[in-house]
């Protein structure tokens, strides 16, 4: 990520002499945007993972206290015991010295009096331990319950994006060998679909095979309207060399994915406040640039869909 954003800052200041203000602009804000975006995203998803690390050390260790406690619990019943026969011994020979001596009714009656005070103390620490042991558990069940409550939504995140990628696979289904992939990883869909089935080479004019692509997947980002769309434009390393309105890749990349949120803001059903267009220039391949097949791959538009986690995160805010 550093390199990409010392890459963006060298880029923003060598295109400063042969791009318009307005471009510039566009072009940094453009960039800030991503920015900030990518960094809330890993911030979330990085608290979201350490949040649920200490859930698990808190559940852990609240469970070994509850062990314990059980045991502390169960020693005190043991002595309990003992202390028990102990006095029911001392209870029968108090009653069969009773009547022989005086001098020894009073012996006994004094280790009477003490096993029977060791004995309400030891049934006072085992109250204590029980009721030490209840709230123990009780924070043990709330706990868990928390836990089991994110690990459920995370679960129904996931099934979310699983239905929704099956949805994007089912409405391009047509264009599978095209140079078009979907695959979920992360918590998130990806749709790749290489230029070939978009753009001419140098081009960010969308073909026809390729609008209706784009239209086929907005038609189910209509259905889906608590799904963030990214898109990104990719390039691979070869410089361009035309001229014009472009000022090279990092440009064409921004352009062709500014092109593609065009097609899905003609669908009235998406929201536009869903929609993100970045250019990646190419500075994230997913093959190598030393051969025609690897360029080709490069050479693509990537839609990011990503789920809203308002709902985790109140959680996570009210654990």
């Amino acid at each position: 990520m550093k390199n990409l954003i010392a890459a963006s800052a060298l880029l923003l200041v060598t295109t400063t002499a042969c791009v318009s203000p307005k471009v510039y602009k566009d072009l940094e804000e453009k960039y800030a945007t991503l920015k900030t975006e990518h960094s809330a995203l890993t911030d979330e998803n990085n608290e979201l993972a350490a949040t649920k690390n200490k859930a698990l050390n808190d559940l852990e260790s609240l469970q070994k206290a509850h062990n314990q406690v059980v045991a502390e619990r169960d020693r005190l019943q043991q002595a309990l015991d003992v202390l028990q026969n102990k006095f029911n011994v001392l209870k029968s020979s108090y009653e069969a010295l009773e009547t022989n001596s005086s001098a020894a009714i009073a012996k006994n009656t004094q280790k009477n009096r003490e096993l029977l005070a060791q004995l309400e103390a030891k049934e006072q620490a085992l109250a204590a331990e029980n009721a030490r042991l209840q709230t123990l558990k009780s924070a043990l069940e709330e706990r868990s319950g928390r836990i089991a409550e994110l690990e459920g939504m995370i679960a129904a995140k996931e099934a979310d994006m699983k239905r929704l990628k099956d949805a994007v696979s089912s409405a391009l289904t047509d264009f599978e060998g095209k140079g078009l992939t979907v695959e979920q990883r992360d918590g998130k869909v990806y749709v790749s679909m290489e230029n070939k089935l978009l753009f001419q080479s140098g081009s960010w004019a969308v073909g026809t095979q390729g609008k209706q692509a784009v239209k086929q997947l907005g038609a189910v980002l209509a259905d889906n309207p608590e799904i963030a769309v990214l898109i990104e434009g990719h390039t691979d390393n070869v410089p361009y060399n035309g001229s014009g309105q472009l000022s090279g890749n990092w440009d064409l990349s921004t352009k062709r994915a500014t092109a593609i949120v065009n097609i899905l803001r003609e669908n009235a059903a998406i929201n536009p406040e869903n929609l993100t267009a970045a250019g990646r220039g190419e500075y994230a391949p997913v093959a190598t640039n030393d051969s025609a097949e690897g360029r080709a791959k490069n050479r693509r538009i990537e839609v990011i869909l990503t789920p809203k986690l308002d709902e985790i995160s109140k959680l996570l805010n009210d654990y």
